[in-house]
């Protein structure tokens, strides 16, 4: 099967925050590698701090692309105006030869004395005086503004070489703590199939909830996924045509209730490994299957977006994946194609 996975600017508070996340133990495991009841919220904490450390690295990805696409657009900047600036400074230096080479290089009062017009000479003196004011004031400017630009150019250099030092600091942290993830899960997934194998479901695990969405009455049973097999599909694996929808996910990704409803079912062993059953109104039941641990009692009340377990792959699986159903009655052989149903409920797959 496939397996998704989604590995989910960056301030120095939120990067030291991250720090003892990842550097946190494990709460109540033993020498073993700790209890279902234990590894469930670990797990479930370390996709946040995963997911939290991802989306701050690309976003000071981006920041540091932008800073850096800043400090070339000045560094442009900047030759052009040096190029300005040179261009003038030949003017200038073109008007000083030519004066040189109109005067002789004789001072002013010898010209004046050997001009046949000297009102007409100093009128000339004047303009060409003028000129090289108005010259040497643009060429100030442009010294002025090549300052600014290099100030500037210099700022978003700095921009960019400090957000590219912090990016290498949480990619580290980044890899940490998703070393410490894969860990948690081949554990938790252990346990999974070790209680499966013993006949015995593990207890609920009481999972820090996220918050609930306020408009939509219905979800997709797992936040990110890919798409594996499909409702009514054919193949070895089954005694007959495929029940659900499958989304192929993580070990230990959350599991989400699609509605509101109430807990009629928590049970493991047989083909669908760990698994829940929910009541909805109006009829309709939905199966959650192959899971790793689960969060909910029977009887439970549940919203829609609650977590109710954590994806795994007990029972009759070749990978890590969520088994969905919805049926129109508690038991097997009532089932429907989840995806036009989820769509007809306004939670189109994608």
């Amino acid at each position: 099967m496939r397996s998704s996975r989604r590995r989910p600017l960056l301030v120095p508070a939120l990067l030291c925050a991250l720090a003892l996340l990842a550097a946190r133990p494990t709460d109540g495991t033993d020498a073993d590698g700790g209890s279902a009841t234990a590894l469930g919220p670990q797990v479930a904490r370390l996709y946040r701090d995963a997911a939290t450390a991802t989306r701050q690295y690309e976003d000071g990805r981006r920041a540091a692309e932008t800073q850096r696409a800043k400090a070339l657009e000045y560094e442009r900047l900047l030759d052009a105006q040096r190029q300005k600036t040179d261009a003038m400074r030949e003017d200038l230096g073109r008007i000083a030869r030519a004066q040189y080479r109109g005067g002789g290089g004789l001072p002013l009062t010898a010209r004046m004395l050997l001009a046949e017009n000297p009102d007409e000479l100093m009128r000339g003196q004047r303009a060409v005086s003028r000129a090289n004011r108005a010259v040497d004031r643009a060429i100030g400017e442009n010294l002025r503004a090549e300052t600014r630009l290099a100030a500037d150019e210099a700022k978003a250099q700095a921009a960019w070489q400090a957000l590219d030092k912090r990016n290498a600091e949480l990619a580290q942290l980044k890899k940490k703590i998703e070393g410490k993830l894969e860990a948690a899960r081949a554990q938790l997934e252990g346990q999974a199939d070790s209680s499966v194998a013993a006949g015995s479901c593990p207890g609920a695990v009481r999972l820090d909830q996220p918050e609930l969405p306020a408009d939509p009455a219905w979800v997709a049973p797992v936040e990110t996924y890919e798409l594996s097999a499909s409702f009514g599909s054919g193949g070895s694996r089954w005694a007959n045509r495929h029940t659900g929808q499958d989304f192929a996910v993580p070990v230990g990704t959350p599991v989400r209730s699609v509605g509101a409803g109430r807990v009629l079912k928590v049970s493991c062993g047989g083909a669908f490994g760990i698994h829940v059953v929910i009541q909805h109104a109006g009829g309709y039941y939905t199966q959650y299957a192959h899971l790793a641990a689960v969060a909910v009692d029977q009887g439970d009340r549940v919203e829609a977006g609650q977590w109710i377990g954590q994806s795994g792959t007990t029972g009759n699986s070749t990978g890590p994946h969520l088994h969905f159903e919805v049926r129109v009655t508690p038991e097997m052989g009532s089932a429907l194609d989840p995806v036009p149903w989820l769509s007809e409920h306004g939670v189109p797959l994608r």
